[in-house]
């Protein structure tokens, strides 16, 4: 939101945010408070649509293998 206020000059909140994609308040709250949050790629489309961004400015690869079990048994 920081980078989207830096482009464009306008301030946007989570309120006005969950105004504009229809996305709950709680769901924005959470995909920034909790770094390992599960989402839908459907909110990703709404929050790139409404920050006139592409997918890979709100989401970074993790080089963590915690929780990723691909282990050969």
């Amino acid at each position: 939101m920081e980078a989207y206020r830096q482009r464009t000059g306008n301030k946007l909140t989570y309120e006005l945010l969950a105004e504009q994609t229809g996305i709950a308040l709680t769901t924005l709250q959470s995909l920034a408070a909790r770094p390992g949050y599960n989402t839908r790629l459907s909110t990703i489309e709404k929050l790139c649509i409404a920050l006139q961004c592409s997918p890979s400015d709100l989401l970074e690869m993790s080089t963590d293998s915690k929780g990723l079990k691909n282990e050969a048994r």
